[in-house]
């Protein structure tokens, strides 16, 4: 009874095409949107989480807070900033096996007579060179990374190289740096942020001669020995720096972050983003829901005559309840078949449009059956709910009422 029922739903909503078609129009958009978002949000968490474990798990950044914010070039010009001394003072704890300092900040660059903003890095080359470089997952694509006894020898990222002047930069040519000229001797795999693409790494002793600066660091980064506890490793730097720089435990004016920290942020911030989009998507699914209630009103105004002949007949109440409910359902479930086509199209498309353009690793589609099966059943209950009033409407019919109304 009840696969004859569906049947007879189906063959009702054919019987009006063009306000079946506009009524899933409704339901399209929204789980297309919905669909769409969460495949780029859930790929965007998984292509983070690859890059933390392709770059390990092993690492530990310190940097100086401002104003409850830290980074590494607000580090360099906060009230209490990292020292050379702090990085002496964690350099040999228990477990640490490299350490260095890195300098961040803003500076003009010139190529010929065209000058350009950028970002200006200061490190050692060689370990902890090497360790950042493994850490971000850069690549050398011309030239050599720096190396120990480089003076005035430049690094430069992707777009500082390609983009940021008129003509393209390799290996061997000339930039002045705040007043001094630099030899290129690399350029940087494209990254997909405008931070790393077009910043400029030079020695950390040279410049600390540019800017004048002998003991502030914008940031510490460790690696820690192979058998060692990250965590365990870190709460030791805390205490060591606590002590350092004589503050208390919830008062400190620098920040301690491990991979599982940084990841943890990440998805925070993620998961944030992915409410509130979705949240956005839903109106959508409102007014389709709105939109699909409007048309089994009227199919229950225009079919009132045909109710009254099936009740009259024999049909009760419960098999038009359920005619009117699989009409309504599967207008929700053909629209969230058509939504989640349209939305997986969107979020790979998005992928592919954001690889050519930015070339970054992080925005990818992340397409599970969790995510298309859970769509169309969505959608098919959001159709049924829908359609609840108006089959309770048809339901409840008379059937001598319904037989006389015209």
């Amino acid at each position: 009874m009840i696969g004859d029922l569906f049947f007879l739903s189906i063959k009702n909503l054919t019987h009006r095409r063009l306000r079946s078609y506009l009524t899933i129009i409704g339901i399209l958009i929204g789980i297309a949107a919905v669909v769409a978002l969460i495949s780029l949000s859930e790929g965007m968490q998984k292509a983070i989480e690859q890059q933390f474990q392709e770059a390990g798990s092993n690492i530990i950044i310190v940097m100086s807070t401002s104003g409850g914010m830290s980074s590494p070039m607000l580090s360099l010009f906060s009230t209490k900033p990292l020292t050379e001394k702090d990085l002496r003072a964690v350099e040999n704890l228990r477990g640490v096996d490299k350490a260095g300092g890195v300098l961040m900040m803003p500076a003009m660059i010139s190529v010929g007579k065209e000058k350009k903003n950028i970002f200006l890095t200061g490190m050692d080359p060689g370990p902890i060179e090497e360790m950042v470089m493994n850490a971000q997952s850069y690549e050398i694509i011309e030239g050599r990374m720096l190396e120990e006894g480089d003076r005035y020898k430049a690094l430069l990222g992707y777009s500082a190289a390609k983009d940021l002047f008129d003509r393209e930069l390799h290996p061997g040519d000339k930039i002045n740096i705040m007043g001094k000229t630099f030899r290129v001797v690399g350029i940087i795999s494209k990254v997909g942020n405008r931070m790393d693409d077009e910043s400029v790494t030079i020695p950390l002793d040279v410049m600390r001669d540019l800017i004048g600066e002998k003991e502030k660091l914008g940031m510490i980064i460790l690696s820690v020995k192979d058998g060692y506890d990250v965590e365990e490793v870190a709460e030791e730097v805390r205490e060591k720096l606590r002590k350092e720089r004589n503050e208390e435990e919830g008062e400190e004016t620098f920040v301690v972050s491990t991979p599982r920290d940084l990841l943890k942020i990440f998805q925070e911030i993620l998961m944030i983003i992915q409410v509130v989009l979705i949240g956005v998507a839903a109106i959508s699914l409102i007014v389709g829901g709105v939109g699909i209630m409007n048309t089994m009103y009227m199919a229950v105004m225009e079919r009132t005559r045909e109710i009254g002949i099936m009740k009259a007949i024999g049909a009760e109440n419960s098999h038009i309840l359920l005619i009117f409910l699989f009409e309504s359902g599967i207008l929700g479930m053909i629209g969230g078949i058509c939504g989640v086509l349209i939305g997986l199209g969107i979020s790979k498309g998005i992928e592919i449009a954001a690889s050519i353009a930015t070339g970054s690793p992080l925005i990818k589609a992340y397409i599970s059956p969790e995510l298309i099966i859970g769509s169309i059943i969505f959608s098919f209950i959001v159709g049924m709910i829908s359609g609840v009033m108006p089959a309770r409407q048809a339901a409840r019919l008379k059937p001598v009422d319904a037989l006389r109304y015209e």
